[in-house]
């Protein structure tokens, strides 16, 4: 008898998770990439630089190591989250610990004045100032709080993606006199020239003006006394790369040196991406961590925009850019802070020169970090770790930072030596300076602005890039350029806002 006929039996289709790719590896991508795993997503972190972190990049050189970005975490709980997302405790992983004070800040007179979480010791050092302006730096503070509990805690994490959302929020804004900038807000409380800059300058730690940037902004104030400010043991790095195990954990991949030229789109949907070398990725969903500015204005063909035109992303205001030197030392200063803010001898007129007059002045404020305070593993025996961080123009100005990047380096050499360090210019070991210049061609930041666009209100919310994209379907943004803003509290909370946004994960069959 002939072998009976083999039975053919229809095999089972085959189901694949859907795909989200993440252009850039900076601490919203990284947080968007996590979410989205929860979610079901099998996620593609892509990465132009060598190394993950964007903004927060580390350098390690000459024995030292340096962060690049963000060295204070402000609300450890939105890291807390991430890990709790795959079932895991963020402190097993990484040590944050609280500093105290959390910065000091010096005048251009010496004066000095320790800010810390404790109510007591903050109204000490107001009134070694000025003890009438203690009164009105409580209401300060109290205020600070309201702003808090609206702009962090309840508009914080939610989309702006019509404008009916703004017009739902518009009443508490006006209520919190969102209408008026944090410098004016602080004037109101407080008449000591001092005590109105010390509390008004933080809108600088995101790109801010104090005399533009929105009072919402004044919820930092708060928002530092309600968690505090902690340094990551063995420096900010250790968050980035325990964000990447997380990742990889969820069956997702982060990829170095591969840099995305172009976002895919068919009709008015996003497809996926095409990398410089011309290989082409698919996904279902496509999240821009890059510079919001630079997404739509080089990741997107202008036909498939019409909100986001070229014209409108060159007229929109954009934040300060950023001289930044990194450098180590073969002795030790013992006496030196871990967080200083050096103030010089002019403020309004120095944010003027920096924000609209566009010059570089010859007079300086600046941000003094020495993370070996708290971790001395960060530098050889016997060394020092430190960046010191001035904030100029953006790439609007007429400067040649090829010329100008040395002479501005030497001069802020020569006034630590004359004031925190001294004889510093004899000890630095290892040097290395990032100019508006470099936040462009190594970071894709438009103009060189180191926070994206200016968080003036008319910026703020509905009015900034949408999470979800107004032009391209399946496309969001996460990071400093867009809802809610810059600072790691703001690009955290942008990934949060995909929990509302981005569709849930369907199986393909």
């Amino acid at each position: 008898m002939p072998p009976a006929p083999a039975v053919v039996r229809a095999s089972a289709p085959v189901r694949a998770q859907a795909q989200a790719i993440v252009i850039g590896s900076g601490f919203g991508g990284l947080a968007a990439a996590v979410r989205l795993g929860a979610r079901g997503y099998r996620v593609q972190v892509l990465e132009r630089l060598d190394a993950p972190g964007g903004r927060a990049y580390v350098r390690r050189q000459d024995g030292f190591t340096f962060d690049c970005g963000p060295t204070i975490v402000t609300a450890p709980f939105l890291f807390d989250e991430l890990w709790a997302l795959c079932g895991r405790k963020r402190a097993d992983d990484v040590e944050m610990r609280a500093l105290d004070p959390w910065y000091t800040l010096r005048f251009d007179d010496g004066a000095l004045m320790n800010c810390n979480g404790d109510p007591a010791a903050m109204r000490a050092e107001i009134a070694k100032f000025s003890p009438s302006d203690v009164a009105g730096y409580e209401r300060f503070m109290k205020l600070s709080e309201e702003v808090f509990k609206v702009g962090f805690e309840q508009l914080g994490h939610v989309p702006f993606g019509h404008f009916t959302d703004m017009l739902r929020a518009l009443p508490a804004l006006v209520r919190l006199q969102s209408y008026r900038s944090v410098a004016g807000l602080v004037a109101k409380y407080v008449k000591d020239p001092k005590l109105r800059v010390a509390l008004s300058f933080h809108p600088l730690l995101v790109g801010g003006n104090p005399f533009t940037t929105t009072s919402v902004y004044s919820l930092i104030a708060f928002l530092e006394r309600r968690w505090g400010v902690h340094f990551v043991m063995g420096g900010t790095g250790r968050l980035v790369s325990g964000l990447v195990n997380l990742i990889e954990g969820q069956g997702g991949s982060v990829e170095c040196g591969r840099e995305v030229a172009e976002i895919t789109v068919s009709g008015k949907r996003a497809t996926g991406v095409r990398l410089a070398d011309g290989e082409q990725l698919k996904a279902d969903v496509v999240v821009s961590n890059a510079d919001s500015a630079w997404t739509y204005r080089h990741l997107l063909p202008a036909a498939s925009r019409r909100r986001w035109t070229d014209r409108r992303i060159d007229n929109a205001r954009y934040s300060m850019g950023l001289f930044v030197w990194y450098f180590g030392t073969d002795r030790q200063y013992a006496a030196v802070p871990h967080h200083t803010i050096m103030l010089g001898p002019r403020y309004r007129e120095l944010l003027s020169d920096i924000f609209k007059r566009k010059v570089l002045a010859k007079d300086f404020s600046l941000y003094l970090h020495r993370p070996t305070a708290t971790d001395p593993s960060l530098a050889p025996p016997g060394g020092e770790t430190f960046y010191v961080l001035s904030p100029v123009p953006h790439l609007d100005a007429n400067i040649d930072w090829r010329e100008a990047a040395e002479p501005y380096r030497q001069a802020i050499a020569r006034h630590l030596s004359a004031t925190m360090l001294p004889d510093l210019e004899k000890h630095v070991v290892s040097s290395w300076m990032m100019t508006p210049q470099d936040f462009r061609t190594r970071l894709l930041a438009f103009k060189g602005a180191a926070f994206g666009l200016e968080p003036v209100l008319s910026q703020s919310a509905w009015f900034r890039p949408h999470n979800r994209s107004e032009d391209i379907e399946n496309l969001y943004l996460v990071g400093a350029g867009t809802h809610p803003g810059a600072g790691l509290p703001g690009v955290l909370s942008s990934a949060r806002v995909l929990d509302s946004v981005v569709p849930e994960a369907r199986v393909h069959v």
